[in-house]
């Protein structure tokens, strides 16, 4: 299938690796053009020459940092002035650390509201605009399922990226009839850094190992297995893509089954 995204712009924030990364993908696989986002400028080349070798008809990094606001103006910026514009904007970042609700202090939240919270939603403000007066448009949030159904020991995560929801969830009702989509593709077990780090902080508190507890989330997954990051991208290009143009103020999992919710 052509998803139509051959010579669309897109900004990927936080694609060095993992899940950003896997969109980065799928997205150059399609033809697109590229702005990535991260913290290291080496990393961030690298990936760029390999989007460009997978088909991505332009790919360019640019460091940014998603704790401070002014970076992100800066981030928007740069990719409008590499790219000529910004078609499609994917919002992803780092995880809080694991914690149980008892265990968040007013530090933590107010550092990850940064994070989770401010910062999306000002790079989302200044390049929305644009988006609504071209009448079309791609807003994609990579989430959790933790905002459908909270898991156990990210209590940080649960409560910040239910923000972020009720945000995108108001926003994409303001901006639909101008040709612009907004929708959640939330992750359940794929195996990245975040799911190890998760697994090593169960295996302190459970006195396992991470491996015992990589198992346990298998188990708890009717597929049976943890997901990969190449199963992960090509949903979230088929989400930006104009086929979903009719897709919006969604939340899409990609969780092998683990939410059993009918909502």
């Amino acid at each position: 299938m052509d998803l139509g995204l051959k010579g669309k712009r897109a900004l990927v924030m936080g694609a060095s690796k993992g899940l950003g990364r896997s969109i980065a993908d799928a997205l150059a696989a399609e033809g697109a053009a590229v702005v990535i986002s991260g913290r290291d400028q080496a990393s961030l080349d690298k990936v760029a020459a390999e989007l460009k070798g997978a088909g991505a008809s332009a790919a360019h990094g640019v460091v940014a940092d998603v704790a401070k606001g002014e970076q992100m103006d800066h981030l928007a910026d740069e990719a409008v002035r590499l790219l000529g514009g910004v078609d499609i904007l994917v919002l992803n970042h780092g995880g809080p650390p694991p914690c149980i609700a008892s265990e968040i202090t007013d530090a933590a939240l107010h550092t990850w509201f940064e994070h989770i919270v401010a910062s999306p939603i000002r790079i989302a403000n200044r390049l929305i605009p644009a988006m609504r007066q071209r009448k079309w448009g791609r807003v994609l949030v990579v989430g959790s399922s933790g905002m459908q159904h909270p898991i156990p020991n990210l209590a940080l995560s649960n409560t910040l990226r239910s923000a972020i929801w009720g945000w995108l969830k108001t926003y994409s009702g303001e901006v639909a009839k101008d040709g612009v989509t907004m929708n959640i593709i939330a992750p359940g077990s794929i195996m990245t850094d975040r799911i190890v780090q998760n697994a090593e902080s169960r295996a302190a508190k459970a006195g396992s190992t991470v491996e015992a507890e990589l198992g346990k989330m298998a188990d708890e997954i009717p597929a049976g297995r943890i997901g990969t990051p190449a199963e992960f991208g090509p949903t979230g290009a088929f989400l930006v893509s104009e086929q979903a143009g009719y897709i919006t103020g969604s939340m899409i999992r990609v969780d092998g089954g683990r939410v059993r919710s009918m909502f």
